[in-house]
C-alpha cells in the first residue's frame, strides 16, 4: 500500500474509531452494545487461541525447566555420587569378604599339603602370550618364584609358573591345551595324564586300559621328578564322563577340575615342596549322607483279645453281657458281673 495523504487519513479514522469503541464498551459494561461482536469473535478465533496455547505451553514449561535445570541437575549429580559411593563401598565390602575366604582357604590347602606358599594377586588374563589360557600374577623372582613352580589356590590346582621377571610371573593354566600333569586316582592309585581342554573338562587318559572307574572318582597330582614342575597330591577334579572300555592300552576319562579359571584372584606359588607325598589328605572331606530314620509299625489284629489290666474295657463288656442277661436269664459265667451291676444299681 502507497503511502499517501488518503492512506494516512484512512488510518487515522480508524485508529479513532478504535479509541471510541473501547470507551463505549469501557462505559457500558455487561450491557456493552458491542458486547454481541465480542463474543462472536471470541467463537470464531477461540479455537485458534486454543490451538496456539497448546503448542506454545510445552515450551513455555520446558523454558521453566531449563531455567530450574541448575539446580535440579546439581542435585541429580550429587545423588548419582551418593549412590556410586554406597555401591562402591558395599561391592568392597564383599570383595574383601570373598578375597578373605580364599586366602583362609589357601591357607587350609597348604597346611594339608605342608606346602610353603607364596601368596599372590591375579593382575592380568592372557597378557600379551598369545591365545593360551593364562594369568599374570604380581610377586617374581625378587619373591623367590622361579619357572615351572606349581601354583594352586584354595580350590585346587591352578597351573604352573612358565615366565618370571622381577616382580610379575605367568601362569599357565591348567585347562590350556599345551598343559599336561600326571594324575592319580583316589584309592585306587591308577595313574594318568591330564591334559586341557580349554572351557571343557580336562581328558585323563589313564595308563590302565582296563582300570575300574566311575563318575566322582577324584584325582591328585601325582608329582614330578625334583617336584618340578608339580608338588604332590594337590585336588584336580572329579570324574564326570567315561569313555567304554575297548581293550586299548589306555582308558579317557573327563574330569571336571576343581578350580574355576575364569574368576582367579587369591592364588599361591608352591616355592617349598612337602617332604613327603600328602596323597589323599588334601582332597576335601567328602559329604556324610544322612542316615535314614528308622519307621515302627505297630499292628492291631481284628478281635485281639485286650491285654490283663484294662479294667473299663473289661466292665463295659460285662456290662453289656449283664443287660442281656435281664433281657433273656442270666448267664452262670457272668454271675460275678452280674452282681458288680446289682452294688452299681444300688449306689
Amino acid at each position: 500500500m502507497r503511502d499517501t495523504k488518503e492512506s494516512r487519513l484512512l488510518l487515522v479514522l480508524l485508529i479513532a474509531i478504535a479509541f471510541a469503541l473501547i470507551t463505549v464498551d469501557i462505559r457500558g459494561g455487561e450491557d456493552s452494545p458491542v458486547d454481541g461482536a465480542r463474543q462472536a469473535a471470541a467463537s470464531v478465533f477461540g479455537p485458534v487461541e486454543n490451538g496456539v496455547a497448546a503448542a506454545v505451553d510445552p515450551i513455555g514449561n520446558a523454558i521453566g525447566a531449563v531455567r530450574d535445570s541448575g539446580d535440579r541437575h546439581d542435585r541429580i549429580r550429587q545423588l548419582e555420587l551418593e549412590n556410586a559411593q554406597l555401591k562402591q563401598r558395599l561391592g568392597s565390602d564383599a570383595r574383601k569378604e570373598s578375597r578373605l575366604r580364599q586366602l583362609d582357604g589357601l591357607i587350609r590347602t597348604a597346611a594339608a599339603g605342608q606346602y610353603g606358599i607364596k601368596g599372590a594377586e591375579v593382575i592380568a588374563i592372557g597378557a600379551a602370550q598369545g591365545f593360551s589360557w593364562t594369568v599374570t600374577i604380581d610377586i617374581g623372582s625378587d619373591d623367590g618364584v622361579q619357572r615351572d613352580m606349581t601354583v594352586i589356590n584354595n580350590d585346587g590346582l591352578v597351573g604352573r609358573v612358565t615366565t618370571v621377571g622381577p616382580r610379575t610371573s605367568t601362569v599357565l593354566l591348567a585347562n590350556d591345551p599345551d598343559f599336561t600333569v600326571g594324575t592319580r586316582m583316589e584309592k585306587t592309585d591308577e595313574l594318568g595324564f591330564a591334559t586341557g581342554q580349554g572351557d571343557r573338562p580336562l581328558l585323563v587318559q589313564l595308563l590302565n586300559g582296563k582300570s575300574k572307574v566311575k563318575n566322582g572318582d577324584r584325582l591328585v597330582t601325582f608329582g614330578s621328578q625334583g617336584n618340578k614342575p608339580f608338588v604332590p597330591g594337590v585336588p584336580v577334579g572329579e570324574v564326570v564322563r567315561v569313555d567304554p572300555a575297548r581293550g586299548d592300552l589306555t582308558r579317557n576319562v573327563y574330569v571336571r577340575p576343581y578350580v574355576g579359571f575364569s574368576k582367579l584372584d587369591i592364588i599361591g606359588v608352591v616355592v617349598q615342596a612337602p617332604r613327603t607325598d600328602p596323597r589323599d589328605t588334601v582332597l576335601p572331606s567328602k559329604p556324610v549322607a544322612p542316615r535314614p530314620t528308622p519307621t515302627v509299625t505297630v499292628t492291631v489284629t481284628p478281635g485281639a483279645i485286650p491285654p490283663e489290666g484294662d479294667g473299663p474295657a473289661q466292665g463295659d463288656g460285662e456290662a453289656q453281657d449283664n443287660g442281656a442277661g435281664q433281657d433273656g436269664g442270666l448267664d452262670p459265667g457272668a454271675g460275678d458281673g452280674g452282681d458288680a451291676t446289682g452294688q452299681n444299681d444300688d449306689q
